[in-house]
């Protein structure tokens, strides 16, 4: 019989976390790690969110944020926040302290991946829109599923790649995972894409639409609105569009 049990962890109700570390990603953007037992985990799919939850100026507020740590891990969870100035529950992370504790509530489920579900996936995301994607892509990585993996990530400069190290070291380990970086602010020299993500950016970079194919999209609102109409337009099936 296996003595260690791995406790499961959900709740409806807001309940403490201590934040153990935190790692500065880019200039606005850090990886907080929250401790859990040592036997726990989240109770979660690749791309479900927690709710933070805060009181900031006497007013309730709570985001939803999507763990980047692997599905599975135990002792701990992390978060990766960019720090928005009109963020108000993205400062309130920013200001905190290690040692101190946040609220958080759930995991709730999102439009997440579930083992077996595709064999080609492609990742649209615009700046923090990374986030639950990240989670998903280490997910399939670590795995070893067989899975032809693309990721399209667009952003303002070269300076707000969150995890760029990681990515390329991904393409340099796994022949199944692609990345193509869009910048509206390219530097001089650069080789990849320019401006915003294009409906020939996707048909170049993404798999073709087809049973075993689902494509992620996350990030900006506006973008998301956009990118999914274009997505629909290329013959991509509604229900292969998922919105983590």
């Amino acid at each position: 019989m296996d003595s260690h049990i791995i406790t499961r962890i959900k709740t409806k109700v807001p309940s403490p976390y201590q934040l153990t570390a935190t790692n500065q990603d880019t200039h606005d953007t850090k990886t907080f790690c929250f401790a859990l037992p040592e036997d726990a985990t989240l109770d979660m799919l690749p791309g479900d969110h927690l709710y933070v939850h805060a009181t900031i100026n006497g007013k309730a507020a709570k985001r939803p944020y999507t763990p980047s740590s692997v599905p599975g891990t135990t002792g701990y969870f992390d978060l990766t926040v960019k720090r928005y100035e009109n963020g108000t529950v993205s400062r309130y992370l920013h200001d905190r302290e290690i040692g101190d504790s946040v609220l958080m509530s759930g995991p709730n489920s999102g439009g997440h991946w579930v083992d077996g579900m595709a064999k080609q996936v492609g990742c649209v995301a615009g700046g923090t829109g990374i986030t639950p994607i990240i989670s998903i892509i280490r997910w399939i990585l670590a795995q070893g599923l067989p899975v032809e993996l693309s990721l399209v990530f667009a952003n303002k400069s070269e300076a707000d790649i969150i995890f760029r190290d990681e990515w390329e070291a991904d393409e340099r380990e796994h022949a199944n995972f692609h990345v193509f970086h869009v910048l509206e602010q390219p530097p001089a020299g650069w080789t990849q894409g320019r401006g915003r993500i294009t409906e020939e950016t996707l048909r170049t970079h993404l798999p073709q639409p087809g049973p075993q194919t689902v494509v992620f999209l996350c990030g900006p609102p506006m973008m998301v609105d956009a990118l999914e109409g274009t997505l629909k337009g290329m013959g991509y099936p509604e229900q292969s569009i998922i919105l983590p």
